[in-house]
Formats: C-alpha cells, sequence, structure tokens
C-alpha cells in the first residue's frame, strides 16, 4: 500500500512538472510573439529615418501634403526614428 501511495505521489508529481513546465513555454512563447507585433508595429512596418532632421523634414513634407496630426519618436528597437500618428509620441 505504501509502494502504491508513493508511486502515484511521484507520479502525480512528476506530471506536474511536465504541466508547469509546458505552461511556462507557452507563456515565453506568448511573450516573443507579442514583442515580434510591438517591434512591428513601432519599427519594422514603418519608414526609417536616420536622424531627427530627416525625421523632421518627412513631417514637414507630409504636412505639405496636407496629412496633419503626425509627429516623430526615436525608435527603441532600430534607434532611428519613425513617423507616428499617436498624440503621446515625441
Amino acid at each position: 500500500m505504501r509502494q502504491r501511495e508513493a508511486f502515484e505521489r511521484d507520479l502525480f508529481e512528476a506530471d506536474m512538472g511536465v504541466a508547469f513546465e509546458q505552461e511556462r513555454q507557452r507563456a515565453d512563447e506568448l511573450g516573443e510573439r507579442r514583442e515580434a507585433a510591438r517591434e512591428a508595429k513601432a519599427c519594422t512596418s514603418k519608414n526609417r529615418y536616420a536622424s531627427r532632421t530627416d525625421a523632421e523634414e518627412a513631417l514637414a513634407w507630409c504636412e505639405r501634403q496636407g496629412r496633419r496630426g503626425l509627429s516623430y519618436y526615436r525608435c527603441p528597437y532600430c534607434h532611428g526614428w519613425h513617423l507616428t500618428s499617436h498624440p503621446w509620441s515625441d
């Protein structure tokens, strides 16, 4: 009886360990996908400007074309400059 209880306890603990490891891996993969989506939205899907001056010139050109409400920001991913329509960005 004790051997069976020990066997079942070990079996349960081993299965839970596998379940916790699988959940950790799932959470890690989800975090990686979220970060990739953030990078795509903030950086790789946009035009990159090498300097703040270049971004300011692009912004001025857009305004001359009638596009208002844009601003520029320094990208945390590529360290270049991008334009955005988000008012809270610098």
